[in-house]
């Protein structure tokens, strides 16, 4: 029986039977299809557009770059990618793994260089959860360094489970009803922040990377940490989806589908400002007792 090959990079990665070739097609066209149409619904990338593609060694900003670089291909307007990695400087982190990856994709990138781990370290005590601090920095970083070369926009591998996520944990532990947009303006106002896999699942994304063999790097400093609250969140939503399937794409699209007079946000909806529409000059009927 005849047997095909995914292409990772430049690189044959492994054969696949016919019905795993099926599944993969699928699988490729739909991340494709999602990329696409969030692009499209968002606005997120236009004709002349520099995108800075933020790239972890993770699952996700992997199967991201794979998808731009295909959608680049036949999208109706022109647009570059500039793949960048930053370089935290945890121990043991194989340096050469991304540089021969991109090298063979035949991308521009850049390796910012930026000792973030002995900072978070230094601050957080052990045992502590470390996300928080370790972001902010992350994100400080690649802000400056996308205006550093002119990049238009910036591209986050996050998925739409990450986005349901962060709903809950911000509703749960921050007393605030927000997630993450597909499209963010900073707050400097110098750095439009776009999420291109903001309709994607998570699982297709676990499979998308198994079909790819993508050169997966671990994050040593967090990754092993137990007492996340969002490895909780995490938790809570697969229970939620083993019991009723679908719910983590409704909660989604509940997120798209917001109606701020139902909630009670006060800045967000002129309340106060209420009226109902009655007519002051019609007459009241005589008043009766009635017997029930």
């Amino acid at each position: 029986m005849r047997r095909f090959r995914v292409i990772s990079g430049r690189r044959l990665v492994r054969e696949l039977s016919r019905k795993e070739r099926t599944e993969f097609n699928k699988l490729q066209k739909r991340l494709r299809r999602n990329v696409g149409n969030a692009i499209a619904d968002y606005t997120m990338i236009e004709a002349g557009d520099r995108v800075m593609v933020c790239l972890s060694g993770g699952k996700d900003s992997y199967a991201m770059l794979d998808v731009l670089l295909a959608l680049r291909s036949s999208a109706p307007v022109d647009f570059e990618l500039i793949a960048v990695n930053l370089d935290q400087k945890q121990p043991g982190f194989p340096e050469h793994v991304l540089p021969a990856y991109l090298e063979a994709l035949d991308v521009p990138y850049y390796i910012l260089e930026k000792d973030t781990y002995s900072v978070v370290r230094s601050v957080i005590p052990e045992g502590k959860t470390t996300c928080g601090l370790c972001s902010r920095l992350r994100r400080g970083s690649l802000y400056g360094f996308a205006a550093d070369i002119g990049a238009t926009k910036i591209a986050l591998g996050h998925h739409r489970d990450d986005i349901v996520e962060t709903l809950f944990l911000n509703l749960f532990f921050g007393g605030s009803l927000k997630a993450m947009p597909p499209k963010l303006l900073s707050d400097d106002k110098r750095n439009v922040v776009i999420r291109p896999m903001a309709y994607c699942k998570e699982k297709d994304l676990v499979a998308y990377a198994d079909y790819k063999a993508f050169p997966i790097i671990p994050c040593n400093l967090c990754g092993s940490q137990e007492n996340l609250q969002r490895v909780q969140i995490k938790q809570m939503l697969a229970d939620w989806e083993r019991q009723y399937p679908g719910r983590t794409e409704t909660i989604f699209r509940g997120i798209c589908n917001v109606a701020p007079s139902q909630l009670a946000d006060t800045a967000l909806f002129d309340f106060s400002n209420l009226r109902a529409e009655v007519d002051r000059d019609l007459h009241l009927p005589a008043i009766r007792v009635v017997n029930l």
